[in-house]
């Protein structure tokens, strides 16, 4: 017979959604149990997803300077060469020390971590498997929070064998060099994987259907970014669709059909052909039907409300689960606000202060309205930007490359959207979530004093551009 025990909060998953809020529910004085199907704690993002990823990344940039930039700095070092295999297990060492920081905190939190699977029995019941020893658990809870994040989408005729056609999870454990590395699919992480293994020597070809790079961008930015990864050496077919993929010993090969009636056809070979065309919703397995929680039929989204409470009023759902963008920060916070809404307090996300950070180099990031959407919704506004070019500091280090852009309301001078294409954006990102997050003007920034020389001072002169600009304000 299966153990029973009674919990105050049940959450699974303990990915950045999952053990943020058990911290919160604990720090609330209630009783959480976490459950976990993996060894590991830290669901997709620490375990296969942000933080491996970030680490390639850091390492291949490294590699990059030292082969390509360091002598312009009277740096010589000689012939730069490749262990991939360092590489790879600096990125695991990565990972396993932060998955156990997490066992730590959620340790020292007094939440109990379970691992096995689990599946809705019921509102208020967790019925759990195949657990370290063996045998069931049924956990009795008054709240349930699902925090089971997202998977990665296989494209028909494109189906995953996860060694010639591979998931990003693959893409980042490589054992060898991809001479080609073909990837479907010009969003954040087809194009972090993609600049990883530029970086460190492959050919890599991207295949995009749409007509632009990572579309969810400001115009501009976006324009700039691809300016800049082919310039790099990435080359780009738009508007193109991928079919009919055939593996023929250690190659890949496909059709592309670029669109419209005089569309060119054609074929491409890689090494390794990376599908990266997005993420759904990972509910396979939960039980929702069983107690009758709702899903948007069309994105398989669970359905809440503002409180993150599903149509089962005992069960909450956060984090990839929910409509938004799939980010790990969106996931942490809306943890923390279902844990306060199930403690009766005022718990709530501000989705308009909500950063993106894309961590190709030059970096991109953004908070608030594209140009696009700020004309669509026909609102007056003004526009500042600033080159890193004109920065001391970019200049020192010869990271001149791209730019900030400041968007301002044209009556009210109130920041609508700051987006960065630049050195070090990830990080001047979070001076413009604030200022947004606190309905600040770009006046606000302009008259704010910036340390010189520091790239924050491209922010600073992109705010003062816009307080000369008059052409939609009325």
């Amino acid at each position: 017979m299966a153990k029973k025990e009674n919990y105050d909060v049940v959450i699974i998953g303990s990915g950045p959604g999952g053990y943020v809020a058990a911290v919160r529910a604990a720090q609330l004085g209630m009783k959480v149990a976490c459950v976990e199907k993996e060894s590991r704690l830290g669901g997709v993002c620490l375990n296969v997803g942000c933080i491996p990823s970030k680490a390639l990344l850091d390492s291949s940039e490294y590699f990059h300077l030292a082969k390509a930039q360091f002598a312009a700095h009277g740096i010589k070092t000689g012939r730069v060469t490749l262990d991939l295999a360092t590489m790879m297990a600096r990125k695991n060492q990565v990972v396993q020390e932060l998955t156990e920081n997490v066992r730590k905190l959620l340790e020292g939190n007094k939440i109990e971590i379970i691992h096995g699977t689990a599946r809705l029995a019921g509102s208020d019941r967790v019925e759990i498997t195949q657990n370290s020893d063996g045998a069931s658990k049924n956990l009795q809870a008054k709240a349930i929070v699902l925090a089971t994040g997202s998977e990665s989408m296989a494209l028909p005729g494109l189906e995953f064998d996860h060694e010639n056609i591979v998931s990003s999870s693959a893409a980042l454990t490589f054992d060898t060099l991809p001479k080609h590395l073909g990837i479907v699919g010009g969003g954040y992480i087809g194009l972090e994987l993609g600049s990883v293994w530029l970086r460190l020597g492959s050919q890599v070809s991207v295949i995009e259907m749409l007509p632009r790079i990572a579309p969810t961008l400001d115009g501009q930015v976006g324009r700039k970014l691809q300016q800049v990864l082919k310039r790099q050496g990435i080359t780009f077919y738009l508007e193109t669709k991928v079919s009919g993929a055939k593996i023929s010993g250690k190659k890949v090969s496909f059709s592309m059909q670029a669109e419209g009636k005089k569309g060119k056809k054609g074929t491409l070979s890689c090494d390794k052909l990376l599908i990266s065309v997005g993420r759904r919703p990972l509910t396979r397995g939960l039980g929702l039907e069983t107690v009758g929680v709702q899903t948007d039929a069309l994105t398989g989204h669970v359905v809440v409300d503002a409180s993150y409470r599903t149509s089962v009023a005992s069960i909450y759902a956060i984090g990839d689960l929910v409509p938004g963008p799939m980010l790990a920060h969106k996931a942490s916070a809306e943890g923390i606000a279902a844990a306060e809404c199930i403690a009766g307090k005022p718990g709530e996300v501000n989705y308009d202060a909500l950063p993106a950070v894309i961590y190709t180099w030059p970096e991109v990031a953004s908070v608030g309205l594209t140009e696009e959407q700020v004309k669509e919704r026909e609102i007056p506004y003004c526009v500042g930007t600033y080159p890193f070019s004109g920065a001391g500091r970019a200049r020192c280090m010869g990271e001149t490359e791209g730019f900030v852009k400041v968007i301002a309301h044209g009556k009210t001078d109130r920041l609508l959207g700051i987006h960065i294409i630049g050195p070090r954006a990830a990080d001047m990102i979070a001076e413009c979530v604030l200022a947004v997050e606190l309905g600040a003007s770009s006046e606000d920034i302009a008259r704010t004093i910036h340390g010189h020389p520091t790239f924050a001072e491209a922010l600073q002169e992109a705010a003062m551009a816009v307080q000369k600009c008059s052409i939609y304000a009325s």
